[in-house]
């Protein structure tokens, strides 16, 4: 707890402080690179402070000229800032609470990343064709599939949203596997376990020759690659 709440408290100190400078600099440029970069270092520094080593496997298999959509499945709050350290920039979609954080939120939005709410389901509907818009518009994305932390670490049930997202925008699903994050950071305890993660990052999966009534396959087969690069203990009950 004690590792934990250091963190905590080094993480927001270091928003606070080196947040505000980053969101005028972006408003005065019009550019949010600079403000992408600082948030990155942010990740990289709460995960080493965590004391997370990272194993990453497959970086080769990230298409570098067209938007994609990555998807990995989420074990715990560790997750997120360890695959945005590895990936080229992208656009996230995440819970809207999230954007209440003060100057973070801010900070996602002036990136472009799309708050969900997925309690209205107008709404929900809403941020998928805006991440449709940025897709084609040539943006890759971030987004987890299952919606939400497994609270046991097992692959849970998937989303259908992100994959209808995806077929709408022709956009290819990178599949990630992340395999020891519940270790570290247990969904509902304010504990932090030093550990390793193991990414591990799949071959793309075309979505441009399905329709949306295909969507079953394309979630079928983006699961089937999750699995392959979890432990058995992660896989579903």
């Amino acid at each position: 707890m004690i590792r934990a709440f250091f963190v905590t408290l080094v993480t927001f100190a270091y928003i606070l402080i080196v947040g505000p400078p980053m969101l005028i600099h972006a408003w005065l440029t019009g550019n949010t690179d600079v403000l992408y970069r600082v948030g990155v270092r942010g990740a990289s520094m709460a995960l080493w402070l965590a004391g997370v080593r990272l194993e990453v496997h497959g970086l080769e298999k990230i298409p570098p000229d067209r938007a994609v959509i990555f998807m990995p499945n989420h074990q715990s709050n560790c997750d997120p800032p360890a695959i945005i350290t590895i990936l080229p920039p992208v656009l996230v979609m995440a819970k809207q609470e999230f954007f209440r954080v003060p100057v973070l939120g801010r900070g996602m939005r002036a990136r472009g990343f799309i708050p969900v709410d997925r309690r209205n389901r107008e709404r929900a509907i809403a941020a998928v064709e805006q991440a449709v818009a940025a897709l084609k518009a040539g943006h890759s994305f971030l987004a987890f599939p299952e919606g939400t932390r497994s609270l046991d670490g097992r692959l849970q049930t998937f989303k259908r949203g992100v994959f209808m997202m995806a077929i709408k925008a022709g956009a290819p699903i990178v599949p990630i596997s992340v395999s020891g994050g519940r270790k570290i950071m247990p969904k509902g305890e304010f504990v932090i376990r030093p550990g390793r993660v193991r990414i591990t990052i799949h071959d793309p999966i075309p979505t441009a020759h399905f329709d949306l009534d295909e969507r079953q396959t394309v979630i079928d087969l983006t699961r089937q690659a999750i699995l392959t690069g979890l432990a058995p203990e992660e896989w579903p009950a």
